[in-house]
């Protein structure tokens, strides 16, 4: 029998060599001189801070027009936030672990209160980056001054000096970019809030200038107003046509049923309106009649809701303007009701092959004007059948397709009957 014979080998843990140990010495011993050197002149700098802000807001008008508009608006706050920020700055080479929560509230501060006055974030980032610049220039000056010698140390500290510089743009950012937000959000609500009261008719009267500037439109223009309900189509979910009519503008509002749109007339009038306004199978878009001014919104969208309603339920573009009678019967549906069953009723009590073969029959001949040979060709049967049928339509309802009163009727029930049970 072999035997087996395990051996357990033991591996030295690393020992540090004395050169490794000398040289771990002597690095730690170049830090904490050149920390030293740091200290020395960062202290001398506090007391030249003022000159330093001079120097910086100097340089910043030269470079950054924006914050030459800000300097000049207010002269005195920007040279105390400037020298503010400096302080904290130099405070925090003297004493990192002290000073660094106030040193990062007050850039916090200063880039939030730059987003409200609305300063560009470049020149408020190249204002830190031109301020760390000038402070790390001044350390490096005042060593030379005092010690020549040391400048060398110097480098031992400068990846601090831009990390600090780099870490404080990054906050300046952050807090900019949540107070942006925060202003956009309100801007946008805003102009919702006006959009809504405009198309509801609620805007007062006093308001109409401001609520113009706010959203760009003359106060005194030709307004329509169109009303989008995109149905089933999933695609269509949050599209807004364009109108490309020359002068035309449009300014979207999201309703809770439909997309509102308020529209300055251009030069193609609402005919080219009512083309530009195209949507995927199954959207319903109504588009009221033109108003004059601002003031009338609210009436421009009861109209487009009347369009709207007008619309077949397979989708399409009513134009209130051409659809009168169908916008009459929706208009009042108890009457179009009322109207259907008074005209219809014989028909509608019939079997339904029957009711819907004569219905259909009605409502081709009168959409090929009164042609019996149009309407036979559309129905696929001889024009004699047609006017069979239609006799038979006038001896139920009691009604004479020769007299217009009675044509007028038969083609607003059957209008109503279409819209109204849709």
């Amino acid at each position: 029998m072999q035997h087996i014979v395990r051996t357990r080998i033991q591996v030295p843990t690393a020992v540090p060599t004395a050169a490794a140990r000398g040289t771990v010495r002597v690095r730690s011993q170049v830090d904490k001189e050149a920390r030293d050197v740091l200290h020395r002149a960062a202290r001398v700098l506090l007391d030249g801070l003022p000159e330093l802000t001079d120097q910086l807001l100097a340089a910043l008008r030269e470079q950054e027009p924006a914050y030459r508009a800000a300097i000049e608006a207010d002269a005195a706050d920007v040279w105390q936030e400037t020298h503010r920020s400096l302080r904290h700055s130099v405070h925090s080479l003297l004493d990192p672990r002290k000073n660094r929560e106030a040193a990062h509230r007050c850039s916090r501060k200063i880039g939030a209160a730059r987003a409200e006055q609305g300063l560009p974030l470049d020149a408020l980032l190249h204002a830190f980056r031109l301020g760390g610049g000038m402070v790390w220039q001044g350390l490096v000056d005042e060593t030379t001054r005092h010690c020549p010698d040391d400048v060398r140390l110097l480098v031992h500290v400068a990846a601090d000096v831009w990390n600090f510089v780099d870490e404080h743009c990054a906050l300046v950012a952050e807090a900019y970019r949540q107070v942006e937000r925060r202003l956009t959000w309100r801007r946008e609500n805003r102009l919702r809030v006006m959009t809504a009261a405009l198309l509801d008719g609620t805007t007062r009267i006093g308001d109409l200038p401001e609520v113009a500037d706010a959203l760009g439109l003359p106060e005194d223009g030709r307004y329509a107003v169109v009303l989008i309900d995109g149905g089933q189509s999933a695609a269509y979910a949050g599209a807004r046509p364009a109108a490309r009519a020359p002068g035309t503008r449009m300014v979207w509002h999201t309703g809770a049923d439909a997309e509102h749109g308020i529209v300055l007339i251009g030069d193609g009038g609402l005919a080219r309106l009512a083309e530009d306004m195209t949507g995927p199978p199954g959207a319903r878009i109504g588009i009221s009649s033109a108003v004059d001014g601002l003031a009338a919104v609210g009436d421009a969208r009861r109209l487009a809701q009347t369009a709207l309603r007008a619309c077949p339920a397979s989708g399409g573009t009513v134009l209130l303007d051409e659809h009168l009678p169908a916008a009459l019967v929706v208009s009042s549906p108890a009457l179009g009701t009322a109207l259907a069953d008074r005209v219809l009723g014989p028909l509608l009590r019939l079997d339904p092959s029957d009711r819907d073969l004569l219905l259909d029959t009605l409502a081709v001949w009168l959409d090929c004007e009164g042609s019996a040979q149009r309407a036979g060709a559309r129905l696929y049967c001889h024009r004699n059948t047609v006017l069979n049928r239609l006799r038979r339509c006038e001896q139920l309802t009691g009604r004479s397709l020769t007299r217009p009163a009675d044509v007028v009727e038969f083609t607003l029930a059957l209008t109503a009957r279409r819209l109204l049970r849709e």
